[in-house]
């Protein structure tokens, strides 16, 4: 009788396993031909409607497992580096390249590559999640390994402070089977203390070249206290936010030495990079000192799953950026370079790329508050526009929240162009105020980012995000 039970259950779950797929399928193709969008959420929610664990049983189908990337900046690219090494080493991979992150997200992705018969036809699942999602996601695909980036404050109307965050996240970790694992940012306190809370030990990365740092924290540093005692962090070398070497004065927290490590790095404004992982020199057609933590995320985690460091370098020379982050676009002569700016930390280092490194002199700098952006933009008090003065030329406040920005920019001393709420306009005071042949940064949070690549779509500038 357990027995015919136990067939019986199977049968109903395979049943609603394969009724989930087709309506979930059916949803995306309708709502890409209607032009409702790319489908990269909307037949989730209709899946798991149907089947609760639909995502459960479509990442069992994968070959070898699946590898979840979060942290607040860089998941979609560094996601991307992984899918790219392992499509390059003859895997097929299933991810959510539009950057669909939350659960729903995810489960389209699986969806997409699953066939009429209710398989996901892959060997891997690259999904990069939300930081809040996570213990979700974790307890649903049950990831070979879990690669946590950086916690800096982001959209505090939705997560909270980065406490808060990092105890989810180290909740989700330590839920995980012994045989997983976890692959951290040694250089970020936060993401250093949810590790070393851990049971089963991480595999930490970390840079190595004190020669691309600074001595100094920015004011709008997120985590600057020893998490056991409250005394004030001691900075050897500050690299990306608060991301840096660190110890306590007191000698109850330090920095864990990086098992995988960064050093010899050469930056070229957006269009390069160069460090040396393991002996192997890597050269990317990326640009950022923020990036060579994203090139040295997905090395730390090819390189869990026995990835050789020669093949990773060969493949990663022709890496491709995702859509909005340090896209290029031709428009009417112009160069865009589209680059995600969504935090204070983000949009630090973005604008130091481009002014510091790039020489950058025309951009865009869009604002919306919309619930992907998170409603209180008065983070944009603690972004450094003042990096602006004496560089740029030209400086146009756009999106929803435009006027915030124009005040701002004020403040900090650069003159900026009238406030621009409307894409289209936008991009048209954008060629009224530059020339043919000039190089245009948009530094924007993700919605308006969206809205200006709408634009360029709709002018035939760009593809739709969900093709790239």
């Amino acid at each position: 009788m357990l027995d015919r039970a136990h067939a019986r259950r199977r049968r109903l779950g395979v049943i609603r396993k394969t009724a989930a797929v087709v309506a979930g399928k059916a949803t995306g193709a309708l709502s890409r031909v209607t032009g409702r969008g790319g489908g990269t959420t909307l037949p989730g929610d209709v899946a798991r409607a149907i089947d609760p664990r639909i995502l459960t049983r479509l990442t069992k189908d994968l070959t070898y497992g699946s590898i979840v990337v979060t942290g607040t900046n860089g998941k979609t690219t560094t996601a991307r580096l992984l899918s790219w090494l392992l499509e390059g080493a003859g895997h097929r991979v299933v991810a959510n390249r539009a950057g669909a992150n939350l659960i729903f997200g995810v489960t389209a992705a699986a969806l997409n590559r699953a066939g009429s018969d209710g398989k996901l036809k892959a060997d891997w699942g690259v999904f990069e999640i939300d930081e809040a999602s996570l213990p979700k996601a974790v307890e649903e695909i049950q990831p070979r390994a879990t690669l946590v980036l950086n916690l800096f404050r982001d959209q505090l109307d939705r997560y909270g402070e980065l406490e808060s965050i990092a105890r989810k996240i180290e909740k989700a970790l330590a839920s995980q089977p012994e045989t997983a694992r976890a692959i951290l940012d040694a250089d970020d306190p936060r993401v250093a203390e949810i590790g070393l809370n851990l049971t089963i030990k991480p595999l930490w990365y970390g840079l190595e070249d004190t020669s691309v740092a600074t001595k100094t924290l920015p004011h709008a540093a997120d985590a600057r206290t020893c998490p056991k005692c409250g005394t004030s962090l001691i900075f050897d070398a500050v690299y990306v936010g608060h991301d840096g070497v660190y110890h306590c004065p007191n000698g109850h927290f330090e920095r864990p030495r990086p098992e995988i490590a960064a050093t010899n790095i050469k930056l070229d404004g957006f269009d390069a990079l160069a460090l040396t992982i393991e002996g192997t020199r890597i050269e990317m057609p990326l640009g950022g000192l923020y990036n060579c933590y994203n090139v040295l995320a997905a090395y730390a985690a090819a390189r869990s799953i026995d990835l050789a460091p020669s093949y990773i370098a060969d493949r990663l020379r022709t890496f491709k950026a995702a859509f909005g982050r340090q896209e290029r676009v031709e428009f009417r002569g112009r160069h865009l370079i589209l680059v995600l700016s969504k935090n204070p930390a983000g949009f630090n280092e973005t604008v130091r790329t481009a002014v510091g490194l790039a020489g950058g002199e025309n951009f865009v700098i869009g604002l919306n508050d919309r619930k992907a952006d998170g409603t209180d933009v008065s983070w944009i008090w603690d972004v450094d526009f003042e990096m602006l003065q004496g560089h740029a030329k030209v400086v146009i406040p756009a999106g929803g929240r435009a006027h915030d920005l124009a005040v701002r920019l004020k403040y900090a001393g650069v003159g900026a162009e009238n406030p621009q709420t409307d894409p289209g306009k936008t991009l048209d005071l954008l060629i009224k105020s530059t020339s043919e042949g000039d190089t245009a940064y948009l530094l924007c949070t993700y919605t308006a980012m969206l809205d200006l690549r709408a634009e360029l779509v709709r002018r035939g500038w760009a593809s739709p995000y969900w093709e790239t």
